[in-house]
């Protein structure tokens, strides 16, 4: 078993010269760009959050490469299975500042209306399955839709992402061995950052590895620098077409770090060194893909400066305007259960408005 790790772009930002990136410098731009909002984005919220603002938040703080990487070697057609830290994916995909703040602010605007906990999103449009808090619940889910995309013959795959602690979750086997079985084009996605809240992958499991359980299962297995964009990229793009071409489903655990708290109701403090954080944060996979782009001359710091504020001035408006938009009114607490609510549930909403 190979269990060397993918790696093209160092922490030096000097690229593998045997590496040709199947990717435009527009695509490469926009990826560094897509990271850089999703960590401002993110950090604006735990502020908010801290604040009071909004109730709850998370981050992929030193995750960004992991996330925006795979999600830029799929096609729009196929369909992402979240976890709950892949906003960047989901803002690859297209989806806007201004819509995920108002989710966050579960606001009138917020597609789900207030009914999700913030950082639980999603978009029918762009493909990108509603969060659940389950852990590793939407592994099999994923399974299940790419199994159908196959008996309709469609030519599209779905990726799920999960954390290092959803491995050690039923869902992660049941998952990979139905995909096994039925040969479903299903991309599995680790994001395996060290740490399942606060227990380390050292109590987790005896293997050395995450990417050694899908060969286990029979499915195509490697393990890459998470923190890397372009390993990350080649690896999913590798796998998307094994899944659409030959109908196989691929595992890939990339290795990454999780920067900062699991969560607003997290001190990781109490459980990891700072030593460690801070040896992690030498890796950075924006620092890391900016060093590339100003080595090729295709970004320098005039330019980040000013990307930088216009990012800043763009969350700022969101916010704002975020905090303005009201409430969802009472009754749409009831909508979208049942085709018509029960007598029942307009009993309850009727005692609620009462009071």
């Amino acid at each position: 078993m190979n269990t060397q790790i993918l790696q093209f772009l160092p922490p030096d930002g000097e690229l593998l010269r045997t590496h040709k990136p199947d990717l435009t410098d527009n695509q490469i731009l926009k990826a560094y760009q897509v990271m850089c909002q999703t960590r401002h984005v993110e950090e604006r919220m735990l502020t908010l959050q801290r604040q009071g603002a909004i109730s709850f938040s998370m981050s992929g703080l030193g995750e960004e490469a992991a996330i925006v990487g795979s999600a830029a070697a799929l096609n729009m057609e196929d369909w992402l299975y979240p976890q709950y830290r892949e906003t960047g994916a989901i803002f690859w995909r297209g989806l806007s500042i201004q819509d995920y703040v108002h989710h966050m602010f579960g606001n009138a605007m917020d597609p789900s209306l207030g009914r999700q906990m913030p950082n639980h999103f999603g978009s029918k449009a762009l493909n990108v399955v509603t969060v659940s808090s389950t852990v590793a619940g939407q592994i099999p889910h994923a399974a299940g839709a790419a199994y159908a995309m196959k008996l309709q013959k469609e030519p599209t795959c779905t990726l799920t992402y999960f954390g290092d602690g959803g491995t050690s979750e039923g869902d992660f086997h049941a998952g990979l061995n139905f995909a096994a079985v039925r040969k479903c084009p299903t991309i599995f996605f680790c994001r395996n950052n060290g740490w399942a809240i606060s227990t380390p992958i050292k109590d987790q499991y005896a293997a050395e590895d995450v990417f050694s359980k899908g060969i286990g299962y029979g499915i195509h297995a490697e393990k890459v620098d998470g923190n890397d964009f372009f390993a990350v990229y080649h690896a999913t793009k590798s796998a998307r077409q094994r899944a659409v071409n030959e109908h196989k489903p691929t595992l890939i655990e990339a290795v990454t770090y999780r920067l900062g708290a699991h969560s607003t109701s997290d001190d990781p403090s109490a459980y990891r060194s700072q030593e460690d954080v801070e040896a992690w944060k030498e890796k950075c996979p924006i620092l890391r893909l900016r060093r590339y782009l100003e080595k090729r001359g295709l970004w320098d710091t005039n330019q980040d400066k000013a990307f930088q504020q216009a990012l800043r001035q763009e969350t700022d408006e969101a916010i704002r305007v975020a905090r303005d938009t009201p409430r969802p009114p009472l009754e749409k607490m009831i909508t979208d259960v049942f085709e018509t609510p029960t007598e029942r549930l307009k009993e309850e909403l009727s005692d609620l408005c009462r009071k």
